[in-house]
C-alpha cells in the first residue's frame, strides 16, 4: 500500500494490500500511545481496579483504536486503502456500539455522572474525525483534547467516580504531550502523503554540503514519535506496576 509519490503513508503502514491493511488503519503505535494515557490516569487513584481498568482500555480501544481510525479513514482515505467504505462504516459503528455499551454497564457500578463521559467520548468521535460542525475539533488543540487530556481523566474517573487536582495535572500533562505528537505528525504525514518531491541542500559552516531528500526530512519527525510512543507505554505500565509493590 504506497501513496501515488510510492511510498507508504505511515511508518507502520502495511506493505501489501487486503486484509493487511485493517493493521494500517488501526494505527498500532498511536492506539497504544492514547491507551497509555488510560492507564496513567487510572493508576492515580489510590487502589487500582484492574477489572475497571480493562474494561475501560477495551472500551477505547473500541472507540479510538478502531471506530475513530475507521471514520477518519472513510473521510477523504488518508491512508490510500482499498478498503470498502460500508465495511469501514459498519466496524466503525459496531465498535462504538460496543465502547458505549461497556459505558452503560459501568453506569451502575460508577454512577450516573460516567454517562458524561460517554457521550463526550461519542460527540469527539464523529467530531474529530468527520470534521463536523466545520471542523471546530479538527485541530491540534481538539486532538490533544480528545486523544490525550480525555483518556486520562476517563481512566481515574472510572476508578474513582470523581476528578481530582491530580488527574487534572496528568491530563494537562497527556495534553501538552499530545500537542508534540501533532506538531510532529502533522508534517510527516504531508511529506508522505502529499509531497511528490524534495529538492535543495544544507550549505554547512566547515564547507560541506548536505543534499536534502524525504529520508532525511522524515528521521527526526518520525523516530521523535517512534520514541515518544514506546516511552509514554513505558512510563503507563511503570505508574501502574507501583500498584503491585
Amino acid at each position: 500500500m504506497t501513496t501515488e509519490a510510492g511510498i507508504r503513508p505511515a511508518w507502520y503502514a502495511s506493505h501489501r494490500g487486503g486484509l493487511s491493511q485493517w493493521w494500517t488503519v488501526l494505527h498500532p503505535p498511536y492506539t497504544v500511545w492514547h491507551l497509555s494515557y488510560v492507564v496513567l490516569g487510572a493508576s492515580l487513584a489510590a487502589q487500582l481496579d484492574v477489572i475497571r481498568l480493562l474494561a475501560t482500555l477495551i472500551a477505547f480501544t473500541l472507540a479510538v483504536g478502531i471506530a475513530a481510525h475507521a471514520l477518519d479513514e472513510l473521510h477523504g482515505r488518508p491512508l490510500h486503502t482499498t478498503l470498502p467504505s460500508p465495511a469501514l462504516l459498519l466496524v466503525s459503528l459496531s465498535a462504538l456500539a460496543g465502547a458505549v455499551t461497556l459505558g452503560f454497564v459501568g453506569l451502575s457500578r460508577i454512577g450516573p455522572a460516567l454517562l458524561v463521559f460517554i457521550v463526550v467520548g461519542v460527540v469527539l468521535v464523529f467530531g474529530y474525525n468527520l470534521e463536523l460542525l466545520g471542523g471546530v475539533l479538527h485541530n491540534a488543540s481538539g486532538f490533544a483534547l480528545a486523544w490525550g487530556a480525555f483518556p486520562v481523566l476517563t481512566g481515574y474517573f472510572a476508578q474513582t467516580g470523581r476528578l481530582s487536582p491530580a488527574s487534572g495535572l496528568a491530563a494537562a500533562a497527556a495534553y501538552g504531550l499530545s500537542l508534540v505528537q501533532r506538531s510532529l505528525s502533522v508534517p510527516a504525514r504531508r511529506l508522505r502523503r502529499r509531497v511528490i518531491g524534495v529538492g535543495g541542500s544544507l550549505s554547512l559552516d566547515d564547507g560541506s554540503v548536505e543534499s536534502l531528500d524525504r529520508a532525511n526530512l522524515l528521521a527526526p519527525l518520525e523516530t521523535s514519535l517512534q520514541i515518544l510512543s514506546w516511552t509514554t507505554v513505558v512510563l503507563a505500565a511503570g505508574v501502574a506496576a507501583s500498584h503491585l509493590g
